[in-house]
């Protein structure tokens, strides 16, 4: 149980932040720059949230999304190591990707299947999960690099979860803009 009295510890006011291990870190090192933004792609669905009043169903889904990218960013905070017991660190498992999946494809039964690419608009509910989609892209790019950097790593479920989840808030997206038949298509060169 995580217990907060106090906000502010003045122990970041040199740069630096603790991960979940309590080693010191630069705030611009790769690892936090990672779990800082799958931070945001939650802040970001949040707020597509307000719009899911008339979607109680989705709207319960990305709830479990929101806890589970909680899960993730204590995954990330703390660095596996080779010798890690299991359940030692909270972890992502690939039990939460298949849910991603079977949410996929529940959402993606009621779409017809795309003629077009789509532009990241319609309803609010749709731009803003276009938008939680567009940040949790670029938490995948940061995972993906820091799994390549030396003397780093990222559990494969955690980055699986990632790039499962872009295609879950697209495929949300899309059954928010009226199963689809609201999506706005993009018209290659129409600016012309």
């Amino acid at each position: 149980m995580v217990k907060l009295n106090k906000i502010y510890t003045r122990t970041g006011d040199n740069g630096t932040t603790g991960l979940g291990t309590g080693a010191r870190v630069k705030k611009y090192d790769l690892r936090v720059a990672a779990y800082g933004t799958v931070d945001e792609a939650n802040a970001a669905l949040g707020i597509a949230r307000l719009h899911l009043a008339d979607e109680p169903a989705l709207d319960a889904m990305m709830m479990r999304v929101q806890n589970d990218l909680f899960d993730l960013g204590a995954d990330l905070c703390t660095p596996p190591t080779a010798d890690e017991a299991p359940g030692n660190a909270l972890r992502i498992v690939p039990e939460q990707v298949s849910r991603l999946e079977q949410d996929i494809d529940m959402l993606n039964a009621e779409l017809s299947p795309l003629t077009s690419f789509i532009l990241p608009a319609g309803t609010p509910a749709a731009a803003h999960l276009h938008l939680a989609r567009t940040i949790c892209r670029r938490a995948e790019r940061e995972m993906v690099e820091l799994s390549h950097t030396e003397d780093e790593s990222v559990g494969a479920p955690a980055i699986h979860y990632v790039n499962r989840l872009s295609d879950l808030l697209f495929v949300a997206a899309r059954y928010v803009n009226a199963r689809g038949t609201a999506d706005v298509l993009w018209v290659p060169g129409a600016s012309r």
